[in-house]
């Protein structure tokens, strides 16, 4: 019971704060979202007309047209409320509404290869890529420093540790798209093995896409792997290092159960909650991608994105693309609070 009311109590803060988060960035952006939704109305009334040759060819010059095109945006306006202040409760509220609902309405500038501008439409042509290189990396990131963090605990003053300590150290001081730089002039320039675009020239709807995305990947994956496997290994080493101290893995050496089998049987089950924590916070965090590692690498998601919706300020990209990466964050949090519910036997009896 404790458990379930634990969940709820999480499930309710994690709601309370997707809203407080819709509220400020409506309140930041201001009267321009009467020019995002207003912009969205006029958009919808002329593709209505277009697809309608019916309705279109009945009007006997363009100014009539003009007039009935005008005359709907006016009246959908009225209908939706958007003649109010944007201020005012009833403004507010629908638009937290239609975040909310995934109604991002359309970009100013920016749109999809295949020419759409819908923000719905341009995020989700850019969130698989991003899923694709960051996950990707983050998941083998977090197996190799799980397995080095867990060999280097076994003897605080070891080799291992020391080195695992001193390259964790070393990879973090370097700024990932200065390292990418380095790697982009070895491999693309000097030897040719990798492409200096992860951008494929192949458009999407070619059978070669797909391979052509993965080889383009390879060299951004290895190295944001190399530059973040150090510290991974580094806080894992820090959680095991205090379950080795514990008594019961003492017990274990003295019955004669070996050190591998102690490490990640017994030791590396203890430590998993604040591991498993720092995964799913981690993999949450790697769907935003990175600005300026995507920009160094050109690669095509979430992380480019928002480079060029912040560089011609799309602010209908950029209230889309910060609501999906919100909403994706507070539900690793919770998956997160999941496991560690289901690993650590104090929050179920609590």
């Amino acid at each position: 019971m404790g458990l379930k009311r634990h969940f709820a109590t999480r499930i309710t803060i994690l709601f309370c704060v997707l809203l407080a988060t819709l509220f400020l960035t409506i309140l930041l952006v201001g009267s321009n979202m009467d020019t995002i939704l207003k912009k969205g109305i006029a958009i919808q009334v002329r593709s209505e007309i277009v697809e309608n040759k019916a309705l279109a060819s009945s009007f006997e010059d363009s100014q009539g047209l003009d007039r009935y095109v005008q005359g709907q945006i006016e009246q959908r306006i009225k209908n939706l409320g958007l003649d109010a202040p944007w201020y005012s409760p009833s403004r507010i509220g629908m638009s937290m509404f239609k975040i909310i609902t995934l109604d991002f309405g359309h970009a100013t500038f920016l749109t999809s290869d295949s020419g759409s501008s819908a923000v719905g439409d341009i995020i989700l042509e850019k969130l698989p890529r991003t899923i694709l290189l960051f996950t990707t990396a983050t998941v083998i990131i977090s197996l190799i420093g799980i397995f080095v963090g867990a060999m280097a605990s076994q003897k605080a003053q070891s080799r291992a540790n020391k080195i695992t300590s001193s390259f964790a150290v070393i990879s973090s001081s370097f700024p990932v798209w200065w390292v990418g730089m380095i790697m982009i002039f070895v491999f693309s320039f000097s030897y040719n093995l990798f492409p200096a675009r992860a951008t494929p020239l192949l458009p999407p709807s070619d059978p070669g896409y797909i391979a052509a995305l993965l080889y383009h990947m390879t060299l951004p994956l290895i190295t944001i792997t190399m530059i973040g496997f150090g510290t991974w290994a580094y806080l894992v080493r820090n959680f095991m290092v205090g379950v080795m101290q514990e008594d019961f893995v003492f017990v274990k050496k003295a019955i004669g159960i070996s050190q591998r089998r102690i490490v990640f049987g017994s030791a590396l089950k203890n430590a998993a909650p604040p591991i498993v924590t720092v995964v799913a916070l981690s993999l949450s965090g790697s769907l935003g991608g990175a600005i300026i590692t995507e920009a160094v690498f050109d690669w095509p998601g979430m992380g480019r994105l928002y480079f060029e919706a912040i560089s011609v300020m799309d602010l209908p990209v950029i209230i889309g693309a910060t609501y999906v990466l919100t909403v994706f964050f507070l539900v690793s949090i919770f998956v997160s609070d999941l496991l560690y519910g289901y690993l650590d036997p104090r929050i179920r009896t609590s």
